[in-house]
C-alpha cells in the first residue's frame, strides 16, 4: 500500500459520504430488494441494505462512481452490517461472505476505472466493517446486567467470515467503523489478524473510526477518547478518528484532541449535522465543507469525509475546501527506556 501511505503524506484524503442516504433516494420498493433471486424468501428483506449488493449491484456502482467523481479518494464498501450476526434479523447469515465479496468486487472495479482515468491520483476501497447489532460489553436485559447478546467467539468468527470476503473481493484496506463498544472492536481486529495469519496474505491496512455518543465525550460503553484510543493502539492502524452521532460542530473538541494523542493518521467523517424531529438531517454541504475546513486549517486531520445524512455535494464541498490545506504531520512519539 506504498500508494495510499504517499497520498497520505501528499494531502488531505477524502472519504466518500452516506451509503444508506443515497440508497433511500432511490425509493426501493421490497420487491426491488428482494430480485428475482429473493422473491419468494420467507421473511421481508426491505432495509437489508447490504443484501443490494446481490440483487441491485447497479445502484450501488452508481452511488460509489457519484462519489468518486465528488473527489473521494477513499470508497467504503457497502457492507456495514454484512456480517452472520446483524444478517441475523433477515435470516440470512449464509450470504455473509458473498455479500462482502460481491461489494468489494462492484467498488473495486469503479476505483479502478477513476484510478486509470487519473493515474495520479489513486482510489482506494475501503472495506466497511461495522459495529454489528449485539454488543460484548453491554447487557441488552436491563434486570440482568451479567447477561450477554452475544460471544466473543461468535463475534471474531462473524467478522473472519467477514474480513475473508472484503479481502477475496479486492478490498485495498480495512475499515473498523462507528465503534460505540471497544470489546467488539477488539474482536474484529483479533479476526483481521488472525485471517493474515491462518492465508499468509499480505496484511491490509487497518482504519478504525469510534463513535462519541453524547456530550459526556464517551461512547457508548463509557469510554473516554483518550482510554478508547490506547485500547486499540496494539492494532497499529493506519489512521483511528471518528464518525456518526454527531455532527462536525459537536464532533470538533474530540478530533483536535485524537489530533494531539494519536501517533498515527487521523480521520473524521461527522454526520449533515444532527437530525431533525423527522430523523433526516438539515446541513447544507457548504455548512459541513466549511467545518472540515477549519480542521484542515488547524492540522487535526488526514483522512475526512462523511456519514449520516451527507451526500455527494457534501463530499464535492469539502474535497474543494480542504484541498488547499497540509495534511496532519505525524508526532514524533518519545518512547520510554526501560
Amino acid at each position: 500500500m506504498t500508494d495510499l501511505k504517499k497520498a497520505l503524506q501528499e494531502r488531505i484524503l477524502v472519504l466518500d459520504g452516506a451509503m444508506g442516504t443515497m440508497i433511500q433516494r432511490h425509493r426501493l420498493s421490497e420487491a426491488d430488494y428482494r430480485g428475482e433471486r429473493f422473491k419468494d424468501w420467507p421473511s421481508d428483506v426491505k432495509g437489508n441494505n447490504d443484501l443490494l449488493c446481490l440483487t441491485q449491484p447497479a445502484i450501488i456502482e452508481s452511488i460509489h462512481r457519484e462519489y468518486l467523481s465528488a473527489g473521494s479518494d477513499i470508497i467504503e464498501t457497502n457492507t456495514f452490517n454484512a456480517q452472520r450476526v446483524s444478517l441475523a434479523d433477515y435470516h440470512m447469515e449464509s450470504l455473509a461472505y458473498e455479500i462482502n465479496f460481491e461489494a468489494a468486487k462492484i467498488a473495486k472495479k469503479a476505483a479502478a476505472e477513476f484510478t486509470a482515468q487519473t493515474p495520479g491520483k489513486p482510489r482506494f476501497v475501503a472495506g466497511a466493517i461495522g459495529p454489528m447489532n449485539k454488543t460484548l460489553s453491554l447487557s441488552p436485559d436491563v434486570n440482568n446486567p451479567g447477561f450477554r447478546g452475544l460471544l466473543w467467539d461468535e463475534a471474531v468468527a462473524a467478522y473472519y467470515e467477514q474480513v475473508s470476503g472484503l479481502v477475496d473481493g479486492g478490498a485495498d484496506l480495512l475499515l473498523i467503523e462507528t465503534i460505540f463498544d471497544t470489546l467488539n472492536a477488539k474482536a474484529a481486529i483479533f479476526a483481521i489478524k488472525k485471517y493474515f495469519q491462518d492465508t499468509k496474505k499480505p496484511e491490509l491496512p487497518i482504519m478504525i473510526s469510534g463513535t462519541i455518543t453524547d456530550a459526556s465525550g464517551r461512547t457508548l460503553s463509557g469510554q473516554t477518547l483518550e482510554a478508547f484510543y490506547i485500547s486499540l493502539m496494539h492494532a497499529k492502524p493506519l489512521s483511528i478518528g471518528l464518525n456518526c452521532a454527531l455532527g462536525a460542530a459537536d464532533m470538533r473538541s474530540h478530533i483536535e484532541e485524537l489530533s494531539h494523542i494519536a501517533s498515527c493518521y487521523t480521520s473524521a467523517y461527522p454526520n449533515a449535522g444532527l437530525p431533525n424531529t423527522m430523523g433526516e438531517y438539515d446541513e447544507q454541504p457548504e455548512q459541513t465543507a466549511h467545518f472540515l475546513e477549519d480542521w484542515a486549517r488547524e492540522g487535526f486531520v488526514n483522512i475526512v469525509g462523511g456519514c449520516c445524512g451527507t451526500t455527494p455535494d457534501h463530499i464535492r464541498h469539502i474535497a474543494e475546501h480542504v484541498k488547499q490545506f497540509k495534511p496532519r504531520q505525524l508526532p514524533v512519539v518519545e518512547t520510554a527506556i526501560a
